[in-house]
């Protein structure tokens, strides 16, 4: 029942739609999903070759990928390193070695290593994949924890498979700054202490290639692959030389043979390590070097570096400095580990004079002590004393910056001023306080502003234009004459979270590892950012400055802007442009309206009119191109051009900012801050009330629902029949279960699923209801998701029987939210500590081990005793579960029927424990009322009935294979003619899982099905899968599936995906050779099945 609260005066606003708003085409929304991800968005693994748009993250997840037997990744919350790998592996991808990458993501703790050195030496290893090398993703932050792995793994990698660890150089420093490092130091340090390798990447362009040179390295010994996770990982840029996965194998064997025949075991690790890099520049025509040397031949000052950013911008700055006749020079170091130091001195000049170590130190203290040198200068200086042939030996300073220190072309050329003298040792540091310094430098330019255009956009969280610089990017980038970047910081700190993003635009490759200091547009999103950030830093003179003010007028602008923002503005000539959507008459419903027209006023803005193509690729991306195009008719009267008087010059000292802000951000997350849903608060009410709103229906516009909480479209239908199929033995219980549908109107197409809205234990809900203290029968008040001024009512019985989840497992969150109700500090601290990252290893015990539920946990802790409508806020609402739809509704008009089977379980406290849904389920009895919605699937049937169907169904994934057959024999009775029908069945054992086994058998006779390949798999001595009675019948799948052009549908578990796709390949490999003198890439025709809907898998 709803009702509709006093307030919202009169009937409830008609909300169909205009005959307008029928007639457009859907609309689509650009949504970014992680910084990780090229533009923010997913990239399927077959895809990244050649030219094409990657983030570095990416790039190094396809190396590991593609080269690993296993990937252990240790991803802090957010930051994303395995985003990618996880969904490969979801989704069956092939690795080089024709299986699928294994990935297990591991929590980062103490002994956060063990498990992937218990699988590296377990005796079940499967010790023909020993040569294959197995894989880490993770961050610095994660180090310290794997540090005894790691040490143990040094010790015993003679008899170990090669292990390479890719770190993105990234950590998080709470008490430093609140903000997240690029952090080498602790990598070099761990590489020096335990033995291991140490390889860094100098830019982008090149993780892909210093990933796949350290997988080989780690053939010599174990290996960390260090690159930037802050900037470079996450820079979303065009990559013209990217390796395909049999381009990455082909070349590292190719370059593994060429390495062994040049190399003895007697050799040392640093002649393996050079001769490894000269065989790889040799097969791929690169000039990689362990020590590369940037600037002039006569140099007098040398400035040694080692990291990502570091090198990229050292390298950068020394080139233009050498142009403008300096005589400067600048190491890159690209081998840490091992130091090879011959060839570091071969790269020293002979005329220097001074050498200068960029070294990182770890924290403040080692930064304020001039007895603390940094790692690298350690080894700098050695190598210069006692290895050095120089008549007169450079003097070596240490120059210490810490992990927070942002770098900029200017701070770079900043380094080769003479060392301040401290104590009488040349050394010197650079901190955060040389800031202010290096902003009074003039900007040192290493980009040309005639070939580069550089656009910086600045929006909150919650803005409706957070989304404009990726989708705008996007647009750019399908002009493949420019080379795209594209990168987002954010600081969840300032006003609940304020994003930077640069997008620049250039036809030559760019290579800028460093935020946007003259822009020629800067884009503000929302106003108050203003307050926080000086966005003018960024804007070059006579640059432009875009801002979204909605309903303001010309008189109010200067009110608006602060005195020394407009003097900015005056001084430095910059054109402000306000954009008001607000002024637009035109009328859509859509609620991304004010994102198209942010997104058309930058384009007009930057390009002038945006032609009709461009508005269509435009829609392509974001929005819609009937929208689109009547939105960009009205562009010119969103934007506004302001004309800035002279007197906007002239500020009063008073009206000055004493502390000027800063010009950039810190940046606090890799993704915007989580904007937690306020939940109204639930009400309790009485009898009256309700009663109140059924009989005055018109007054409190009361109407009733079969499911007032449930958003989706429901019926009500009855069971016809609840059937188990296995034996009630047999440690299975799978059933089959039928609704009838009467008079409830439903309708449902093959391959569909139903949703169950399943209900709780009512035994559990009375005894929870009487161990809390609760009144079943009070009247509770929940605002509707749908509209807060709507009220859902029903008693605390129905809400716990129909709801709330109170029986499922609770997510920190819950632990967290229930500390605040604890009047016993003991029991405060425990639940603050399991809602924390300090409880991670007791949560995920009680998660999947204890299996405990929300009724356990407010059991457990009785001092925490929330009352009942903050236990609806803070309980989670019960899901509908899925199940595929196992009949024709051809076949059968009047019912549906689903297979099932029980999810139960033995908890820790020898509890036996079901599934909500599967154990509601199993308990109706027929005649029984179920609520039911319906939901699409990717399961659909050829659009020809002639197309044969190549199913394979394991267990319960037989479901929808069975409306599949019913389909097709239902087109057979009316003389129709079918195609053949190929069914392969996976289970334990025949006698007791050969479900719907008559009815097979039947359809078989009867002409329907073609070919029935059962696998029993435990029937027999010889363990017999799907996979292998399909390849004892790869003949009639080759004439079925490619010749006939069938398609082919795998539902059920995971895990056989790569060993059915591999038969499937092989049909056609032999096809192919029997067919074609040309080679045919079995995998690129899989992905083309695919997109043909040939190749369709639901798999769970």
């Amino acid at each position: 029942m709803h009702l509709q609260m006093p307030e919202s005066a009169g009937p409830a606003t008609d909300q169909s739609p205009t005959r307008r708003e029928q007639q457009l085409k859907p609309l689509r929304h650009f949504e970014k999903q992680s910084s990780s991800l090229p533009f923010g968005q997913e990239i399927s693994f077959s895809s990244i070759a050649g030219p094409t748009y990657v983030t570095g993250q990416t790039l190094v997840q396809q190396v590991a990928y593609a080269l690993s037997d296993k990937i252990f990744t240790y991803s802090p919350d957010t930051f994303d390193l395995d985003v990618a790998v996880k969904r490969w592996s979801a989704q069956g991808e092939l690795n080089v070695h024709g299986h699928v990458t294994g990935v297990s993501p591991m929590q980062i703790r103490s002994g956060a290593g063990s498990i992937a050195l218990g699988y590296l030496f377990s005796n079940d290893f499967d010790v023909s994949k020993r040569h294959i090398p197995q894989s880490l993703i993770g961050s610095t932050a994660s180090l310290s924890y794997l540090r005894a792995t790691i040490d143990q793994l040094s010790l015993l990698y003679s008899v170990a498979s090669p292990f390479v660890a890719h770190i993105a150089a990234v950590d998080y420093t709470g008490a430093e700054s609140n903000a997240l490092v690029s952090d080498y130091a602790g990598a070099m340090a761990l590489a020096e202490e335990v033995g291991t390798a140490l390889v860094s990447s100098s830019s982008a362009y090149e993780l892909q290639h210093m990933s796949l040179f350290s997988t080989l390295l780690a053939e010599v010994l174990p290996t960390i692959h260090i690159y930037d996770g802050i900037f470079i990982a996450r820079e979303t840029l065009r990559v013209i030389d990217v390796l395909d996965p049999a381009g990455l194998c082909r070349n590292g064997e190719a370059i593994s043979r060429e390495m062994r025949s040049k190399t003895t075991k007697r050799d040392s690790i640093e002649r393996k390590t050079s001769n490894l890099l000269g065989a790889f520049n040799d097969e791929l025509g690169t000039g990689y070097e362990l020590f590369e040397y940037h600037g002039s031949d006569h140099a007098e000052s040398v400035l040694v570096v080692f990291g990502t950013v570091e090198a990229s911008l050292a390298a950068q700055v020394a080139d233009k400095l050498v142009r403008d006749c300096e005589n400067i020079g600048v190491i890159c170091v690209r081998v840490y580990r091992p130091f090879v130091e011959d060839e570091f001195l071969k790269n020293v000049p002979a005329s220097v004079r001074n050498i200068k170590v960029l070294g990182q130190v770890h924290s403040p203290e080692a930064l304020a002590d001039d007895n603390i040198h940094s790692g690298l200068y350690n080894d700098v200086l050695a190598a210069v004393t006692f290895g050095s042939t120089l008549s007169n030996l450079p003097t070596v300073s240490d120059l210490k910056y810490p992990r927070g220190k942002t770098w900029s072309p200017s701070s770079i050329a900043a380094c080769f001023k003479p060392p301040r003298t401290i104590r009488g040792a040349p050394q010197q540091s650079v901190d955060s306080s040389d800031v202010a310094e290096t902003a009074a430098v003039e900007t040192l330019r290493i980009l040309d502003p005639s070939t580069v255009q550089q656009y910086t956009f600045w929006d909150s969280d919650n803005s409706s234009s957070v989304d404009v610089p990726a989708v705008i990017a996007k647009f750019l980038a399908r002009n493949a004459s420019f080379n795209i970047t594209i990168k987002s910081a954010f600081d969840n700190l300032k006003q609940g979270g304020i994003i930077r993003t640069d997008v620049r635009s250039s036809k030559k490759t760019v290579e800028a590892s460093y935020p946007i200091e003259e822009a020629d547009v800067v884009f503000v999103g929302n106003e108050s950012i203003l307050n926080s950030v000086d966005v003018t830093r960024s804007i070059k003179e006579g640059g432009s400055l875009i801002l979204c003010l909605a309903g303001i007028s010309n008189d109010d602008i200067e009110k608006k802007l602060s005195a020394s923002f407009r003097r900015d503005l005056c001084v430095r000539k910059i054109q402000l442009i306000i954009v008001d959507t607000e002024v637009s008459a035109e009328e859509t419903n859509d609620e991304y309206r004010d994102l198209y027209l942010k997104q058309l006023a930058f384009l007009h803005v930057v390009n002038g009119d945006t032609s009709s193509g461009d508005l269509n690729k435009l829609a392509s991306i974001n929005g819609n191109e009937e929208v689109l195009h009547a939105l960009s008719d009205r562009v010119e009267n969103v934007v506004h051009r302001v004309t800035i008087p002279d007197s906007w010059a002239d500020v009063e000292e008073k009206e000055e900012r004493r502390d000027r802000l800063p010009g950039n951000l810190s940046t606090t997350s890799f993704s915007r801050s989580e904007q937690k849903e306020s939940s109204p608060p639930s009400l309790l009410s009485t009898w009256e009330t309700a009663a109140k709103g059924l009989v005055f229906k018109e007054a409190f516009n009361t109407r009733t629902a079969l499911r007032p909480d449930l958003s989706v479209k429901t019926w009500t239908v009855r069971v016809k029949e609840n059937r188990r199929l296995t034996p009630a033995s047999y440690d299975r219980n799978i059933f089959h279960i039928e609704f009838d549908l009467g008079q409830s109107g439903l309708k449902y197409d093959i391959g569909e699923a139903l949703g169950i809205h399943g209900e709780n234990d009512e035994s559990q809900v009375e005894d929870f209801i009487r161990f809390y203290g609760l009144d079943a029968d009070e009247i509770v008040e929940v605002p509707s998701r749908e509209d807060a001024n709507i009220l859902d009512k029903r008693t605390v019985y129905q809400a716990l029987l129909q709801n709330l989840d109170i029986f499922g497992r609770p997510p920190k969150r819950f632990y967290e939210d229930l500390a605040y109700f604890a009047d016993n500090d003991d029991e405060k601290k425990e639940l603050l500590a399991l809602g924390g990252p300090e409880g991670a290893v007791e949560f995920k015990r009680r998660a999947e081990v204890d299996t405990v539920t929300y009724a356990d946990v407010l059991l457990e802790f009785p001092s925490a005793h929330p009352s009942f409508h903050d236990i609806a806020r803070i309980v989670s609402p019960m899901k509908r579960r899925e199940y595929s739809i196992a009949s024709s509704q051809k076949v059968n008009p009047t019912s549906v029927a689903l297979l099932i089977v029980v999810v139960d379980w033995i908890d820790t406290k020898g509890r036996k424990r079901f599934g909500q849904a599967t154990r509601y389920l199993n308990s109706l009895r027929v005649g029984d009322a179920v609520t039911v919605s319906v939901k699409a699937s990717v399961m659909k049937l050829p659009p020809s009935s002639t197309q044969p169907l190549i199913m394979s169904g394991l267990g319960t994934g037989l479901a929808p294979f069975r409306a599949f057959v019913q389909h097709r024999a239902w087109e057979k009775a009316q003389g129709k003619e079918i195609g053949a029908v190929l069914l392969y069945m996976g289970a334990r054992h025949q006698r007791e899982e050969y479900l719907y086994g008559e009815e097979w058998e039947a359809y078989q006779d009867a002409g329907v099905i073609t070919l029935l390949g059962r696998a029993f798999s435990r029937d027999q001595p010889q363990k017999i899968y799907i996979q292998d009675r399909m390849r004892q019948t790869i003949r009639d799948i080759i004439q079925a599936y490619i010749e006939d052009e069938g398609a082919f549908y795998l539902c059920g578990p995971t895990w056989p995906v790569p060993d059915v796709t591999e038969v499937l390949q092989e049909a056609i490999t032999l096809h192919a050779a029997s067919t074609t003198t040309k080679k045919v890439d079995a995998r690129k025709e899989i992905e083309k099945l695919k997109e043909d809907l040939r190749y369709v898998l639901e798999v769970y």
